[in-house]
């Protein structure tokens, strides 16, 4: 299924308008959550092709986030890419086992991040 309308989870305005401008630039339609709660609601609710979900947020924290959603029936269907500054090999292991499809280290590198968008297309 080609994926246009990709969620962003992200605590910091800064990072979700960097994020959003890499997606628009690249003919993505992005959608905007500040937590782990909000992203489950929006997710349930938009049902976006795509989830790019940071780690480290107040409340529920993006692991949490990503469990919920992956073991949802009405969302496990949709891919998690973590979206993170948290670059430990355990935290990449950690994150795949809570059910993301793939894991990006901030500061994001924008043609890394839409290839590995473009390979779950």
């Amino acid at each position: 299924m080609p994926i246009k309308k990709v969620l962003i989870v992200d605590d910091s305005p800064t990072d979700r308008h960097m994020l959003s401008e890499i997606l628009v630039h690249a003919g993505y339609f992005p959608i905007i959550a500040e937590s782990g709660e909000e992203a489950i609601v929006v997710a349930k609710k938009e049902l976006p092709d795509l989830i790019l979900m940071d780690v480290v947020m107040p409340g529920m924290n993006g692991y949490q986030a990503t469990r919920t959603i992956t073991r949802e029936e009405a969302t496990r269907h949709i891919p998690v890419i973590m979206c993170t500054s948290k670059g430990l090999e355990t935290d990449k292991i950690w994150g795949m086992r809570q059910g993301a499809q793939d894991y990006v280290i901030k500061p994001i590198d924008a043609a890394a991040l839409l290839a590995k968008i473009a390979a779950l297309s």
